[in-house]
């Protein structure tokens, strides 16, 4: 495994904060693109950033600095990006989606120009081993797959060696394989007390490297709570048994993969039961839930929730729009214009909630 000691043994081996995001904003003309965070990451520790694609783009952007943005606003171990001046670069490492590589070298030509590039003191046998790519060494880039040509980027990546890595959706569309050597890298730097920042508009992804995770949009930086799903359903059973009056109940969990999320209910968009479960819509993504529609419907009840059809509650906060189709046919348009039925018993009852006749 590589082991690298330059920076524990510069800092004393304490967590310092590497890079730090300080009420940064970003406008176009009118338009908000991301209203103003502020956001720290430490060494050793790895930082999942839910976003747009065009959020996520912009921050890239500011990030190599091909954006200009005020000083102080974007910091390296406390000093502004404008003041570390060439030296910025040896200490951030980026890896984009759009990533290339020189095609025509193998993969140990590859990893020995970038070895002698950056002046690297890590063994290139040892990266070839921890990405996976020893059988591949004397292979072609050309003759890759897409997963192992992502490896040759995370290979890449690791002997530029610096104080904290930026990932662009670094597993996206690549296989099961290349999905394990991507956390067991994350896991390696964070025992050598790298700090890594994950960009992807997948929760997935950033679940697959980190329990420490935010989502950045209009209303700003919001960090979400993630546990790792570790009780026993009788252990369940008795922590919920105390919790009788829906009022009660904060937070929504969900499930993904092996952890549990929890979502504040004004978050929710609404709820749709298929098959006998239930998914949550948030921001155009869907996350299942733990809970059957109608212990939903009880327990989001105080929150403004609304059994709009057998098959769906609806955060009424979020409805822009009522529509008739026809005499018998109706639905709810929402703020993000999707769209969920309304049944004809409940049009009724909605209306006489609003005071309509």
């Amino acid at each position: 495994m590589i082991k690298d000691t330059r920076y524990i043994a510069e800092k004393g081996g304490r967590n310092v904060t590497i890079l730090s995001f300080n009420n940064i904003e970003k406008h176009d003309g009118h338009t908000i693109v991301f209203p103003s965070f502020q956001l720290s990451i430490e060494s050793g520790e790895i930082v999942g950033l839910m976003t747009s694609i065009n959020v996520r783009t912009v921050l890239l952007e500011m990030l190599r600095r091909k954006i200009p943005v005020p000083d102080q606003a974007i910091a390296i171990d406390g000093k502004s990006i404008q003041q570390l001046g060439k030296s910025y670069y040896q200490r951030v490492g980026i890896l984009s989606i759009d990533d290339g590589l020189y095609e025509r070298l193998t993969v140990k030509e590859s990893l020995l120009f970038y070895h002698r590039l950056f002046d690297s003191k890590l063994p290139i046998d040892g990266i070839l081993q921890l990405t996976q790519l020893e059988a591949k060494r004397n292979v072609r880039i050309s003759k890759l797959t897409f997963s192992e040509k992502r490896r040759v980027h995370y290979a890449q990546l690791l002997l530029s060696n610096p104080d904290i890595y930026i990932l662009e959706e670094a597993d996206q569309n690549v296989d099961l394989e290349t999905k394990r050597v991507l956390m067991k890298v994350v896991q390696e730097l964070q025992k050598n007390k790298k700090a890594v920042f994950v960009l992807t508009s997948n929760m997935d992804s950033a679940l697959a490297v980190t329990n420490t995770i935010y989502r950045l949009d209009e209303h700003g930086l919001h960090k979400l709570d993630v546990m790792p799903q570790e009780m026993e359903p009788e252990d369940a059973a008795v922590e919920e048994e105390p919790i009788v009056q829906p009022v009660r109940f904060e937070k929504i969990p969900t499930k993904v993969n092996e952890k549990i999320i929890l979502f504040d209910p004004p978050e929710i968009d609404y709820i749709e039961s298929s098959e006998g479960s239930s998914q949550l819509y948030i921001k155009g993504d869907m996350y299942q839930s733990m809970f059957t529609l109608n212990e939903l419907e009880q327990r989001l009840l105080p929150y403004g929730f609304y059994r709009c059809h057998r098959s769906y509650i609806v955060n009424l906060q979020k409805v822009r729009e009522v529509i008739t189709w026809t005499r018998n046919s109706y639905s709810l348009v929402l703020h993000d214009q999707s769209s969920i039925p309304l049944s004809k018993t409940k049009m009724a009852e909605l209306k006489e909630m609003l005071g309509l006749k």
